[in-house]
């Protein structure tokens, strides 16, 4: 008997029955017949979510005959097989649409008026025959969808849309029956569903994807897109809840929310649907944990859930939370690295599920090793951890030798900071998998030459870290590191100086200004955290700027510390004196390449991973630890 009846009870759409009320975010579009039949872009495996226990599971593709749709020539064979793999387990194949321009010959684009679109494209206003156009190619799109084989359509009404876009007074400054009031600018998306509809005919199975608000003061209100759903609801079955937009990046991070919003982000809004409409309801965004889903499902508010990363973290995770186990639920971090627009392609992985966009050389399940090695990890931080877990798996003999008194590493912090509480459900995620393996694991054992000559490895994995950076300022004893200063969070009241605004810096700043205490944060270059990526950077501007009580101040040095207080100098070399009863260094880390190196020549199988090799992330120790552990 499951813990979750609700969540895994099945859901009927239409004259479509659902295993279960679990949803597969659609999180890219299929670049053509280019890509493996198995895999989307930017898209963990179809096989992987099929497998993993998911009801339905998402496709996305253009409309027309471009390289984007699943039906133009080229693609169909491979569209067939991601069928084909999806429904393999029992799960039902969806393919997401959109209420999109495409892009005309003259490299343009539709929208409500003519001008520059947010992304930078160039934008001819659309006539009624444009409107006309797109609604009959959506209408097609639909009937190849159902005629093709596809369980359920997803139509995309939401984020950068035409819907969206028609819908917020601030894009659509039409002054024809098409803008202005709410009734008018409503108009062309509500016909385009309407047809859709009538193209598909009564029994097919339709979700419409919606944004409660576009995060962006151009946007309608949450009340207009209410109206648009209670007049489209007789036109679909499920309406399925998100937010923000996608290529206009202030509002990114709320489609694909960060650490710094809250889980269950759209729930609220998908509620008052569920009140005032009579379809179905699903969300996206942020819900993160079994027994969050089951609680929105059991209370009504929603009758499904649609997830997206954390199927990237762990796509078995539907299979694991029904069967009872929780504790082995790899937890997503929501850093964003998956998404492709966070780094503009020069990262995109996981930060803790190494086989994301590798399937062709990350297994599901690692073979044993034909030999059995003895292995010491040095450092019980997330890299160590993550060498000694797949070594384990390799069917090694591992020994931890961790030098405190606890494992985790610099993730520890997690237990003090609002803020981090994904990241302490992966750390404690971890405790759990070292306890349930062989991995033995030595505490307060500080690990020297000696010591790891003694124990006779044939192997050797280094992780033992980085040390805060101290800088060469006068009076620094005055200060305090802030990564030593996070169990202190609760007892830090007054006025709080930050020296360095890199990630640690700004989310300590921001945690301790939002506790209502006067915060500055001094940082000697013009870039605030520099080290996070693209969305990461933006997601915590946006709550460093609503926070009325911290300051920021870029390309400002500090010249000294005194018990007191901080003197610093701005760019323009006038000085000023900042009152503090805290001090915190937050100037960066410093890798024990010096210390790491002092292990090589014990055993030919040697290698460092994480900070100690460079400073980085979980993303980087997780999947250097990784892979240097799976082929030992």
């Amino acid at each position: 008997m499951t813990k979750y009846p609700h969540l895994f009870s099945p859901l009927k759409v239409n004259t479509l029955m659902l295993k279960n009320r679990i949803i597969a975010a659609p999180m890219g579009i299929i670049p053509s017949h280019k890509i493996i039949s198995s895999t989307n872009y930017g898209n963990m495996s179809a096989f992987d979510k099929a497998l993993g226990g998911t009801a339905v599971v998402h496709i996305s593709g253009g409309i027309g005959e471009t390289e984007q749709s699943v039906f133009a020539k080229y693609n169909r064979d491979v569209t067939r097989e991601q069928i084909s793999v999806i429904r393999q387990a029992g799960a039902r194949c969806a393919l997401e649409l959109g209420l999109f321009s495409p892009i005309n010959s003259d490299h343009t684009v539709f929208g409500p008026i003519a001008g520059v679109r947010f992304d930078g494209w160039k934008m001819k206003m659309m006539s009624e025959e444009d409107m006309e156009a797109i609604i009959k190619s959506c209408a097609t799109a639909i009937c190849q969808a159902r005629d093709f084989g596809f369980d359920l359509v997803t139509f995309h009404f939401a984020h950068d849309s035409l819907c969206s876009q028609f819908l917020a007074p601030g894009f659509n400054k039409r002054t024809d029956e098409y803008g202005g009031s709410l009734e008018n600018r409503i108009r062309f998306p509500l016909e385009a569903i309407r047809r859709i509809r009538q193209a598909a005919g009564p029994d097919f199975p339709i979700q419409m994807r919606v944004s409660r608000h576009l995060i962006v003061p151009e946007s309608f209100d949450s009340e207009d897109m209410l109206f648009f759903v209670q007049k489209a609801a007789p036109y679909v079955d499920m309406v399925n809840v998100s937010c923000g937009m996608d290529c206009y990046y202030e509002a990114n991070p709320h489609s694909a929310t960060s650490v710094f919003e809250p889980h269950l982000y759209n729930v609220d809004f998908a509620a008052r649907i569920k009140e005032t409409c009579d379809v179905l309801v699903s969300a996206v965004g942020a819900i993160m944990t079994p027994e969050e889903m089951e609680e929105v499902i059991a209370s009504g508010k929603v009758d499904a859930v649609m997830v997206g990363r954390q199927l990237v973290a762990d796509p078995f995770f539907p299979k694991k939370a029904q069967e009872g186990r929780e504790e082995d639920i790899v937890p997503c971090l929501r850093c964003l690295y998956c998404y492709h627009i966070a780094t503009e392609h020069a990262n995109v992985v996981c930060s803790v599920n190494p086989r994301f966009r590798r399937e062709n050389r990350v297994p599901l399940k690692l073979e044993k090793a034909e030999q059995a090695k003895e292995v010491v990890v040095i450092g019980g931080g997330p890299g160590g951890i993550k060498a000694a877990l797949t070594a384990v798996e390799r069917g090694h003999r591992v020994i931890l030798l961790e030098k405190s008194d606890r494992l985790g590493g610099q993730i520890n912090c997690a237990d003090y900071d609002d803020y981090k509480q994904d990241l302490k459900r992966y750390r404690d995620y971890l405790l759990i998998q070292i306890k349930k393996s062989s991995v033995e694991v030595r505490l307060n054992t500080e690990a020297t030459p000696q010591l790891v000559k003694e124990l006779q490895p044939d192997a050797l994995i280094i992780a033992v870290g980085a040390d805060a950076a101290t800088p060469p300022i006068p009076g620094v004893e005055h200060a305090r590191q802030a990564v030593d200063a996070y169990p202190e969070l609760d007892k830090m009241k007054g006025k709080i100086v930050v020296i360095g605004g890199g990630t640690i810096g700004s989310e300590m700043g921001l945690e301790l200004a939002e506790r209502g205490n006067e915060v500055h944060i001094v940082e000697i270059t013009d870039t605030l955290n520099a080290q996070g990526n693209m969305l990461y950077r933006i997601a915590i501007r946006q709550h460093m700027e609503r926070c009325k009580t911290l300051h920021t101040m870029m390309e400002t040095k500090c010249k000294e510390i005194r018990k007191d207080g901080v003197m610093v100098v701005g760019k323009d070399g006038q000085e000023q004196f900042l009152e503090a009863d805290h001090v915190l260094l937050a100037t960066g880390l410093r890798s024990k390449k010096e210390l790491a190196h002092t292990f090589y020549g014990i055993t030919p199988e040697t290698a460092m991973v994480g900070d100690c090799d460079r400073v980085g992330k979980v993303l980087e120790a997780t999947n250097d630890a990784y892979f240097i552990a799976a082929n030992l």
